[in-house]
């Protein structure tokens, strides 16, 4: 598959990315700003995605709530959304609503923050916040993440909070505080926008040139850097209003783009990629033990993660959830699999199969099986006519991926360090500790909020003299 691609950058620095794609008559602007959660600094947490909200607030050629108005009476629509590394504001619609599209990026990026004044920085700092109770305080199982966050990366880290931030950053955030984010960080220089669908790419160099040319480059700024690191085994229990317990098992993971981040995302996909993965196949469809399972290498671009995320079915324990993710990962770690005979009939099935997702999975997991069999993989590759001209090359990208796959789920077998257990158990029950391989400290390091006026006391136990539900019943 071509995607024909052009790159450029403007003299202020705002690097551009154009596709020409004439199938359909439709384009696509995407503006990213490298800026997320990430550059964020303790005590001004939530910040990158404030800002995400403060620029759908209007400019000064389009003031509040025109960009959203004329956007769809074009037929386009628009959005947003952050992460730890970037935000991003994107377009789609009607190709001939192109210039619309970019005037208005250009707007916000050149003519917003003299339109930016206190009572916006309220309005959207009080939907952040309800958007947090929404999503975190008021969602089962909404805190896992937050808590899992804090215990993998050591205090201070630019991984060691969420996106959203926290309540009291988000009151604690300024005018002038807000006015000096955009400044530093929403710059062309800091900043790439790709247009991609039925264009001609001389007139968009034209249009990007003409509405983004005159704004000037912001200025030089250091990001955050981390230094190294190592976590203990730690086991963290919460207890929440959910009706089934669910267990979190986090690592210490990789960069984005490193040796080894490749070789994660095909460790997790074997895991729980698909139907036919190992722990899609032992936990739910073999053996009722979970209701779902999933797995993914969270890598970013200071430092990463690795997570498998488990709900257990009704009567379940969670340490018996956990020895069973510990056999499929000891059989991934030592390269276990199936017999040739087996995979041979599996190989059969990916060619025939329409399934494409369940087709991808079953190849992948080939790659880490008996080196016998990688010429099976290369002839059920060869019967798939679009990837025909690719089949060594792929045949011998997975082939090394699997190795890596195995040896580093392998070393965490042998030696379970940089380990994060959480344990989201169902309110006034008890809940098991899980043990792994060796003893596990237990970690409430401070009292959880596990629901707004809802608490936990030094032991883990619900306290419920301020339920507003149960009145301390």
């Amino acid at each position: 598959m071509q995607i024909p691609v052009e790159t450029y950058t403007l003299p202020n620095g705002l690097r551009v990315i154009l596709s020409e794609d004439h199938a359909t008559p439709i384009v696509a602007v995407n503006l990213w700003y490298h800026v997320g959660s990430g550059d964020e600094r303790p005590g001004r947490t939530g910040f990158a995605h404030l800002f995400e909200h403060l620029m759908f607030m209007g400019s000064k050629h389009a003031p509040y709530p025109q960009f959203d108005r004329l956007l769809e009476a074009a037929g386009a629509g628009n959005n947003g959304s952050t992460t730890t590394d970037r935000t991003n504001y994107y377009e789609s619609g009607p190709a001939n609503a192109l210039p619309l599209m970019l005037r208005l990026e250009a707007d916000r990026l050149g003519w917003m923050l003299e339109t930016m004044d206190s009572a916006k920085v309220d309005l959207q700092r009080d939907v952040v916040k309800n958007e947090r109770r929404q999503s975190y305080e008021n969602q089962p199982y909404g805190l896992a993440f937050e808590h899992i966050a804090s215990a993998i990366y050591p205090k201070g880290h630019p991984y060691s909070w969420t996106t959203i931030g926290s309540m009291a950053d988000l009151s604690a955030a300024s005018l002038d505080d807000v006015k000096g984010f955009f400044r530093t960080y929403y710059a062309p220089n800091n900043a790439t926008i790709v247009v991609a669908g039925d264009v001609r790419a001389d007139s968009v160099r034209v249009m990007v040139r003409t509405m983004f040319a005159e704004i000037p480059r912001g200025p030089a700024f250091t990001r955050p850097t981390v230094a190294p690191f190592t976590l203990r085994d730690t086991v963290v229990t919460l207890e929440d209003r959910v009706q089934l317990p669910r267990l979190y098992l986090a690592w210490h993971g990789v960069r984005e783009f490193s040796r080894d981040d490749a070789a994660l995302d095909i460790a997790a996909y074997v895991l729980a990629g698909a139907r036919n993965s190992r722990l899609t196949k032992a936990l739910v469809q073999d053996r009722p033990l979970a209701t779902s399972v999933n797995a993914f290498n969270a890598s970013k671009r200071l430092d990463g993660d690795v997570q498998i995320v488990a709900t257990a079915r009704p009567g379940v324990h969670l340490d018996t959830l956990q020895r069973a993710i510990d056999a499929e990962l000891d059989r991934l770690g030592r390269g276990t699999g199936l017999h040739e005979e087996q995979l041979a009939a599996r190989i059969e099935h990916a060619v025939h199969d329409t399934d494409r997702t369940d087709d991808s999975a079953v190849l992948v997991e080939l790659a880490v099986e008996d080196e016998r069999l990688k010429r099976l993989v290369g002839v059920a590759l060869r019967r798939r006519d679009a990837l025909d001209d690719r089949v060594e090359e792929i045949r011998n990208t997975l082939a090394r991926l699997g190795r890596d796959a195995q040896d580093l789920v392998g070393r965490n077998a042998e030696h379970p360090l940089d380990f994060v257990g959480v344990v989201v158990g169902v309110r006034g029950r008890q809940v098991d500790l899980v043990q792994r391989r060796n003893d596990l400290e237990v970690v409430l390091e401070r009292e959880i909020t596990v629901r707004q006026g809802l608490r936990l006391d030094a032991l883990g136990r619900i306290d419920d003299k301020d339920d507003p539900l149960t009145g301390g019943e």
